[in-house]
């Protein structure tokens, strides 16, 4: 009896599968809708991904070129402090009265507005 009621069981799971096999319309995407498909996935990947991310390192070398003695930065590190010089990889920047660290240029995260170091 139990092996009956397995069987039946087993053959109710396995019917849908073989109606879908016989069914012409349900055989899957032909090639045309792969290619849809592929294209679909390759515009999604290039609006979500790799244009935000360009236009986001386009910014950050536009900032990197346009740092200049006197302007006030965060480091990606959290230090804020004033430019006292630039060279072409590397900037000193004070963080207090007569404390001065070197950072590379890259490691610059955000150029701030004047006068904000005033209020921290």
């Amino acid at each position: 009896m139990k092996s009956i009621k397995l069987l039946v069981a087993a053959l109710i799971a396995f019917l849908p599968s073989l109606a879908m096999a016989q069914d012409p319309a349900a055989q899957g995407m032909g090639v045309m809708g792969q290619v849809i498909f592929f294209a679909g996935f390759i515009l999604i990947f290039y609006f979500l991904i790799w244009r935000p991310q360009s236009k986001r390192a386009k910014e950050h070398k536009a900032l990197m070129s346009g740092l200049n003695k006197g302007d006030e930065v965060v480091t990606s590190g959290g230090v804020a402090g004033r430019i006292t010089k630039v060279t072409d990889d590397f900037i000193v920047v004070e963080v207090a009265d007569n404390v001065e660290i070197k950072v590379q240029k890259v490691a610059v995260a955000a150029a701030l507005p004047k006068g904000t170091l005033k209020d921290i």
